[in-house]
């Protein structure tokens, strides 16, 4: 068996800076949050990415590599394409940094849905519509269940830009059969996960001490992300049963 990988690992000089699998994680981080090295071990082992091995079994990719894994997971991420999808793209010669569907989450907005910074703006319906083709029907089902939340003002709703990329995905899956009310299991997620992290920081987070409630925010930024990773793992765990 092949040696287990560490952020640790020594790194071998070789030609073309090639890096170890920690610190192609730290090189893409910043763009994808939610990249791991499970899940690098994961794209590889569907044979979407193959690393050369070190005479100790470490894996080290060349710039090459890092630019394939960073097409697929934009592809992931911006087309929302299952890797038998991404698989057929990067056979046809898909190369990274092609421009995104039109109809495809903007992952700039996506980065910028933190607990804390400035407010987000806020867009009509028919602008969310314009920018993310979902039906206007998907939109008040979507609000019936309480998966958005749209801001009423002068008899208007308005929707920030967290509630338009939500749109955007719940689109994305209505292609596959999924609609409002199948999303109410991540609604429940979401309120239960929030409800967890609140117990855990509220003394802080009600503090009168404005230091300390912006440490408390930060800590929630933290903990949302491991939250989120642990649930990504506990996932694709699940899927790889379905998958045998």
């Amino acid at each position: 068996m092949a040696a287990t990988d560490t952020t640790s690992a020594p790194t071998e000089p070789i030609q073309g800076k090639s890096l170890t699998i920690g610190a192609v994680c730290k090189t893409l981080e910043r763009e994808f949050p939610d990249i791991s090295i499970s899940k690098i071990r994961y794209l590889e082992d569907q044979k979407l990415l193959t690393p050369r091995r070190t005479a100790g079994g470490y894996r080290l990719f060349t710039p090459g590599d890092v630019t394939r894994l960073r097409t697929i997971l934009r592809l992931q991420r911006d087309e929302f394409l299952p890797l038998r999808v991404i698989r057929q793209e990067l056979a046809s010669g898909r190369a990274d940094g092609e421009i995104r569907k039109p109809d495809a989450p903007d992952p700039k907005s996506l980065r910028r849905a933190t607990v804390s910074g400035p407010a987000e703006s806020l867009y009509r319906l028919d602008e969310v519509l314009d920018e993310t083709g979902a039906d206007p029907s998907l939109v008040k089902e979507l609000e019936e269940y309480g998966v958005i939340h749209g801001e009423k003002r002068d008899g208007e709703n308005l929707y920030d830009e967290t509630d338009r990329e939500i749109v955007r995905a719940v689109t994305e899956l209505k292609r596959y059969g999924v609609g409002g009310r199948n999303l109410r299991v991540f609604r429940t997620s979401a309120d239960r996960e929030a409800a967890l992290l609140e117990q855990i920081l509220a003394p802080a987070l009600r503090s009168r001490n404005p230091e300390r409630r912006k440490e408390a925010v930060e800590t929630l930024e933290n903990l949302a992300a491991i939250a989120s990773h642990l649930k990504h793992l506990l996932l694709i765990r699940d899927l790889r049963k379905i998958a045998k």
